[in-house]
């Protein structure tokens, strides 16, 4: 984050009575599917009455209803439509100060939202399909305590999106202003990381579960077909293929032209075909990663890197895809996306360490693996469940068919848990759950014995109260001196 020099517009924070509008166009942007829908339902109905002849019955009366009264139903809802949108517009406004995001809006219901800035967790820019003609975004961004999207701004134009982007994350990063130019930012340089190849991106599309479930599907359809003699059967089916073909376009337009680098300012993520997004997740933020690689994707030896962050929850709005910072990688992208959100692995030989986690089975660089009574419970995977504990990291390991590594920093652990049904107990084993943020990621040590069980759960907690006291600084590029300042404020509060 760097203040703003007389060649870069910047974006200036706001005094307390000043407010802003959105874009005058966004009521277009959001309503046009609105229209659109009302004028294909009514439309629809008059084509086919027109092609059919049926304006008219065989007594000359009309039997369907003639073209003005459909042009003046679409008109009409263009008009209310339109007046709801310009009323939302009207009645929305957002302010952005150095402490905290104002956001008022609602016609008959009023709402005011507001956000501390230091608690923010992950900005995004997006930009749907017709946004992107009017050149246009919408700002979402979330906070620590909010289980989805608790601020969303559509739309503005890009370049305003991106620097109020940076002025929040300035605010929350602790950034000293000049004071010659007090509340002037603009955003960050980056750095780019790694991209994937569209090739890839297609590859790991089809060679996914979705592609399994699809030839079950057209094996049970053959069986079919083979049994009744029945070819009708496949037009019957064709509602699931459309959902596969849905599937399949899903996960390419979303995944597709990825991009990762890095800026002072946090993790920044660019993906997206129709809809693009631009993804800035700040330092430390992160409060768990998960590495998974399912078994067709072991033979191309790909990976998939999910986190959970504060304020995402399990919001599944966008097909959970703003938890994926690595869609498809390999080993050596995973260790450098690992690299960035995880910068202190707390070993000396974290390759070695985190490619054990990943391929690695029983006791090598130092997990510790489930006792083989646990054969009974998990024949497959008893050898791969293991946990090992780093200087600033928990590593749990799972999985045969489809492994799983999940690492959570000791700072973020916000509960611990032991479980044990009744077969486990007479088997004299535990599992052991460490609880994070809401997310994707839900770490588990499955099928311990009872001893390592209570002895982790013991350590961890010590090692989580250490961690957190050590790690208690919100504004990762505050001053050292202002940082202290605060911490003796809060410790007199």
């Amino acid at each position: 984050m760097s203040v703003a020099g007389p060649s870069a517009p910047a974006f200036t924070t706001d005094a307390a009575g000043t407010w802003h509008r959105v874009h005058p166009v966004s009521p277009l942007v959001r309503g046009w599917v609105a229209v659109v829908a009302v004028a294909y339902i009514f439309g629809r109905n008059a084509f086919d009455s027109f092609v059919a002849g049926d304006w008219e019955d065989e007594g000359g009366v009309s039997a369907g209803a003639p073209l003005p009264i459909i042009g003046a139903i679409i008109g009409a809802a263009v008009v209310v439509f339109g007046l709801v949108f310009f009323l939302s517009w009207r009645f929305t406004r957002y302010q952005v100060t150095d402490t905290s995001v104002h956001i008022n809006s609602g016609v008959v219901f009023r709402q005011q939202r507001q956000a501390r800035i230091d608690r923010v967790q992950a900005i995004d820019v997006v930009q749907p399909l017709v946004a992107r003609a009017f050149g246009l975004a919408e700002l979402k961004f979330e906070v620590a305590d909010g289980g989805k999207s608790v601020m969303r701004l559509a739309f503005l134009k890009l370049g305003e999106a991106k620097r109020l982007r940076a002025a929040i994350l300035a605010r929350a990063a602790g950034v000293d202003m000049d004071p010659l130019a007090p509340g002037e930012v603009q955003e960050a340089p980056e750095t780019p990381v790694l991209a994937l190849r569209p090739g890839r991106i297609v590859g790991a599309a089809f060679l996914s579960g979705t592609t399994a479930g699809a030839l079950i599907v057209a094996a049970g359809l053959g069986v079919a077909v083979g049994i009744s003699g029945e070819p009708a059967i496949l037009f019957g089916a064709f509602p699931i293929i459309l959902g596969f073909a849905a599937g399949y376009w899903k996960t390419i337009t979303t995944d597709y032209n990825f991009r990762l680098a890095v800026s002072v300012d946090g993790v920044r993520l660019h993906y997206g075909m129709l809809e693009t997004r631009s993804q800035t997740i700040p330092p430390g933020r992160v409060q768990a990663v998960g590495i998974s690689q399912g078994p067709i994707w072991r033979m191309a030896g790909w990976y998939r890197v999910q986190v959970n962050v504060a304020g995402y929850g399990a919001d599944t709005t966008d097909s959970g895809s703003r938890s994926v910072i690595l869609p498809v990688g390999t080993l050596d992208e995973v260790m450098t996306v690992l690299g960035l959100v995880f910068p202190d692995p707390g070993v000396d030989d974290p390759f070695a360490v985190f490619t054990a986690g990943l391929r690695g089975r029983g006791t090598g660089h130092g997990f510790v693996p489930a006792p083989r009574q646990a054969r009974w419970l998990d024949p497959l995977a008893w050898r791969r469940n293991a946990y090992r504990a780093t200087d600033t990291a928990l590593l749990c390991r799972r999985g045969a068919v489809v492994r799983l590594l999940q690492l959570v920093p000791h700072e973020r652990t916000q509960s611990l848990g032991l479980r044990q049904g009744p077969l486990m107990a007479r088997l004299g084993l535990a599992s052991f759950a460490l609880h994070s943020t809401p997310g994707p990621i839900r770490p588990l040590v499955k099928h311990m014995s009872v001893a390592n069980a209570l002895a982790l759960f013991a350590e961890q907690a010590k090692r989580a109260a250490t961690a957190r006291r050590m790690h208690a600084r919100e504004q990762w590029l505050e001053p050292a001196q202002a940082a202290q300042q605060n911490e003796e404020v809060k410790r007199g509060d």
